[in-house]
């Protein structure tokens, strides 16, 4: 063949150095034309070719001028179209199709049908026209590397022109020169001339950008090229996946730890880019390079790349972006205490999604449970192990400021550790259920990492303790926490959580216990609430019973208080040395004690292990209830008086208050209101017993003989009072000697424990913690409260039944008085009283309904007790043998007492 006739083999030297600098001497087959079944290219140097026919033009005198320019425009229109053909981007339609036409002119000579059909091409490429594709700007997107071009058009909606040859035209060598050339496009994403996508991928829809795209091989391709190639591509599926996961996972609502593991599956990806690089360089430079080889080589990227893929599908399922996850679908938005949070405080949630998002402590849970299932694979133990150790990262930042500094930078959401932002230290006061310290730092139990699952309550607990000493001033914010591991596969990971733990225990309760002096603060709350020394309370009940007399809502509350200010001022008084006496205060509660116990009982039920769980901590006093809630909360007693209504409230700072907080401070004052009831009706049975030895009519000897009955009577309710009286002191007795005062040592032996560091520096094991000391605190209460039978419904409607009837006794010893004088006929004649003879007969039944009442109850209140001290509480048994004694001369009880008390 001439070299007019081979335009292939006419580019000399010079030529050849303005290609590419890609094309070597031993260049594969070019791509070829669409329509034209290619010629096998001879591989030789380019220095054995023949000169251009355009330079042996130069030297020919005999060609017309005009013929000239022709051949060197043909020439270098050859030239062009060979450029255009090796590089891919820059291929012409047009001007290949001008080529085509000039080439297919040179051979056929100047004849008329070849002027003929380039005409007819040329019309028919002005009806056409040139395919130019557009792109366009995609919507903005949160991930900040995301690619904001729109994707280019389907190899399928290219125009007729622009499709490649058939398959099956071509010979088995540029079959696989042509494939091998399609998958390094493919292998990126892209389609190639032979290799497709899948009708059905669409992809301008992000879910199937994660689906991964299938591919398609036109027809006519060798079957042993076709197995190959179909193996091979899985890898380009799961590339594309993957790409478009992290596009989509990078995005700012999937939080710290996604963005961590994007970053670390993007550098995997930037290897893989490397890779194909390579092998380009492998395919243009090495004749050697087949398909086999091809696949050799991408045998390991292919296995990565099928891990990640894996793993993208499940955090994408899990986040409900492919299909349903049935396990989560439960738990969808249940952050809801945030969102109605971030609303309140006009935020936007525009972020997020319908469905619960998978972030945070859930994605480390998941890469380890994949490591600890993969772990016969070294690959892919090798890849998860990685991952874990990146994502890891921002996680264990969170985790370090919380257990050194006290405090949360979750801006996602996705620390196990839960803020309730609107929960505030000021409500302390009005935290009538420890809310600020029980609800205001929580558990996002779902999101552990199972590297935490063991260590989660220290995690929390060292947080809220350092969080409690950073707001009194005891931290350091600024100081940069260093030395501390960084991932969860560092060897200090475990030792760096309990030494954290450790410091911040011990940090919270020298706070409490020195800085603060919680034994003195609850020492004070026993002398005002348990009555300890009480010579200043008997003085303030004097100073104020014209008040506490009334009825509760006609007492002035701020008179009361002014006496009890004077009291505790007094320079003789046991309280005027206490530092903490302007923080006791009165206030009128117009609910009863029973009342209210009873409606606490009946929550709670007879039960008496729940009582701690939702028993007293369900209710407030009405003191403290707002004005529209009372209602609803409790209803107050109309006609109760002062001295029932009258209890004390004590004000703590920070953060005691977390310590001696208002539940209870509520369950000190039901143990002062059991006492004061208590104290009063002694008081009123001592003013009873008095007035039966000052008045007349008690005094009076009357005449046995005539007038028996009346001695009889006198003797029966002396005996009746005596009794009552009994009751009453040794029921208080019981309770503060017995119950309250025990409990109290217990609990400061347990204080006395707690004391700082040992003597000689060093750090002491931790044996109990802030949170174990508030418990014992409460279990103290809760038992005092138990013990004094305030917490048993039977138990109490006794008690209350028998302190009704003495208190209604000792009211009516005035009326006992007066109608003494007219039964009574000498002492009716001496005061000038009529004398009723009928008189003695209503005492008898009156005093007779007193003492049934009285007798039968306490017979009950008896058994009642030895059943639940052989069941329940043991200490109940000394409160049965003390109360014997009052039982003595009771109707069935034996008379061998009455003479003993008629003797006062």
């Amino acid at each position: 063949m001439s070299a007019s006739s081979n335009p292939r083999s006419v580019v000399s030297t010079s030529d050849r150095r303005s290609i590419a600098p890609s094309e070597s001497a031993s260049v594969r087959p070019s791509r070829v034309p669409s329509g034209r079944v290619p010629e096998r290219e001879p591989r030789s140097s380019a220095s054995a070719r023949p000169p251009s026919s355009a330079t042996q033009s130069r030297h020919q005198p005999g060609r017309s001028k005009g013929d000239v320019p022709v051949e060197r425009r043909s020439e270098r229109t050859r030239i062009t179209t060979r450029e255009t053909v090796s590089v891919r981007t820059t291929k012409s339609p047009v001007k290949e199709r001008e080529a085509e036409r000039t080439n297919a002119g040179s051979r056929a000579g100047a004849g008329s049908s070849a002027g003929l059909r380039r005409e007819s091409e040329k019309e028919k490429e002005v009806v056409q026209g040139p395919w130019i594709p557009q792109a366009s700007i995609v919507p903005y997107t949160t991930a900040p590397l995301a690619s904001r071009m729109s994707v280019p058009p389907l190899a399928s909606q290219a125009p007729a022109s622009l499709q490649p040859a058939p398959l099956s035209q071509l010979p088995l060598e540029y079959q696989e020169n042509a494939i091998l050339e399609d998958l390094l496009y493919v292998f990126m994403g892209c389609e190639g001339q032979y290799i497709r996508f899948v009708d059905s991928y669409d992809p301008s829809s992000e879910k199937d950008r994660l689906t991964g795209p299938a591919f398609r091989i036109l027809p006519g391709l060798d079957p042993s090229l076709r197995d190959l190639t179909t193996t091979m591509l899985k890898m380009a599926t799961h590339y594309a996946a993957v790409d478009a996961f992290v596009d989509v996972q990078s995005r700012e609502e999937f939080g710290a730890v996604n963005h961590a593991l994007c970053a670390a599956i993007r550098r995997l990806l930037k290897d893989y880019m490397v890779l194909i690089a390579q092998l380009e360089t492998q395919f243009l430079t090495n004749p050697g390079l087949t398909l086999h080889v091809l696949h050799l080589h991408t045998l390991p990227t292919g296995h990565m790349l099928s891990q990640l893929y894996s793993l993208a599908y499940e955090l994408l399922r899990k986040n409900s972006m492919l299909e349903e996850d049935l396990e989560d679908s439960v738990e969808e938005m249940d952050d809801v205490d945030n969102i109605i949070e971030a609303l309140n405080q006009g935020g936007d949630l525009g972020l997020l999604p319908g469905k619960k998002i998978c972030k945070g402590g859930s994605v480390l849970g998941l890469l380890s449970r994949r490591l600890a299932s993969m772990s016969g694979d070294p690959a892919a133990r090798t890849l998860l192990t990685t991952l874990l150790r990146e994502a890891s990262r921002p996680y264990m930042s969170m985790l370090n400021e919380w257990l050194h500094h006290g405090g949360i930078r979750d801006p996602h959401a996705e620390f196990l550790v839960k803020e309730q932002k609107s929960i505030r230290r000021e409500r302390l006061e009005e935290d009538y259920t420890d809310e600020y310290w029980e609800k205001r730092y929580t558990i996002r139990t779902h999101d552990v990492p199972p590297q935490l699952e063991g260590v989660k309550d220290k995690v929390l607990l060292a947080g809220k303790y350092l969080n409690v000493v950073r707001e009194c001033g005891g931290v350091d914010v600024s100081n940069e926490v260093r030395d501390v591991p960084k991932t969860f596969d560092d060897a200090r990971f475990l030792d760096n959580v309990n030494a954290a733990y450790a410091h911040a225990n011990s940090s919270l309760l020298n706070l409490l216990l020195t800085t603060h002096a919680l034994p003195a603060r609850l020492r004070s709350l026993k002398h005002y609430f348990f009555l300890d020394r009480s010579d200043w309370f008997s003085y303030f009940l004097e100073l104020g019973t014209s008040e506490l007399k009334k009825q509760a809502r006609h007492v002035n509350v701020n008179k009361l208080q002014s006496l009890l200010d004077l009291v505790l001022r007094q320079p003789g008084s046991v309280a005027g040395e206490d530092p903490f006496k302007e923080d006791v205060k009165v206030q009128m509660n117009e609910v009863s004690l029973t009342k209210w116990l009873m409606r606490v009982v009946n929550v709670s039920g007879i039960d008496q292990e729940s009582w701690p769980a939702g028993g007293v901590d369900t209710y407030q006093t009405p003191a403290t209830v707002p004005a529209a809630a009372q209602p609803m909360a409790m209803e107050g007693d109309k006609n109760i008086a002062g001295f029932d209504a009258l209890e004390l409230d004590y004000s703590v700072p920070f953060p005691l208050s977390l310590v001696i907080s208002r539940k209870t401070v509520l369950r000190y004052q039901l143990l002062f209101r059991h006492l004061l009831s208590l104290r009063h009706l002694e008081t009123l049975l001592v003013g009873s017993w008095l007035e039966h030895g000052k008045v007349a009519s008690w005094r009076h000897k009357g005449d046995r003989s005539t007038d028996p009955q009346l001695e009889m009577w006198k003797r029966r309710a002396w005996t009746l009072r005596a009794r009552m009286l009994v009751f009453v002191q040794q029921l208080l007795y019981f309770s503060t000697a017995e119950v309250m005062e025990p409990n109290w040592q217990r609990l400061m032996a347990n204080l006395e424990g707690d004391d700082g560091k040992p003597a000689d520096g060093s750090t002491k094991q931790v044996t109990r913690t802030v949170d174990e000391l508030m418990q014992d605190h409460v279990d103290f209460l809760d038992t005092c409260l138990k013990e004094c039978m305030l917490t048993n419904s039977k138990l109490l409607r006794l008690h209350s039944k028998i302190m009704t009837t003495c208190t209604m006794f000792a009211a009516h010893t005035s009326y006992f008085s007066k109608s003494l004088v007219s039964a009574d006929a000498a002492l009716a004649a001496s005061t000038s009283t009529p004398h009723e003879p009928g008189r003695i007969a209503k005492l008898n039944d009156v005093l007779t309904k007193y003492e049934e009442n009285f007798g039968r109850h306490l017979r009950i209140l008896l058994d009642a007790l030895n059943y639940y001290a052989a069941t329940e509480t043991v200490v109940l048994l000394g409160l049965c043998a003390r109360l014997s004694t009052a039982s003595e001369g009771t109707v069935g009880g034996g008379a061998g007492g009455v003479g003993g008390f008629v003797g006062e």
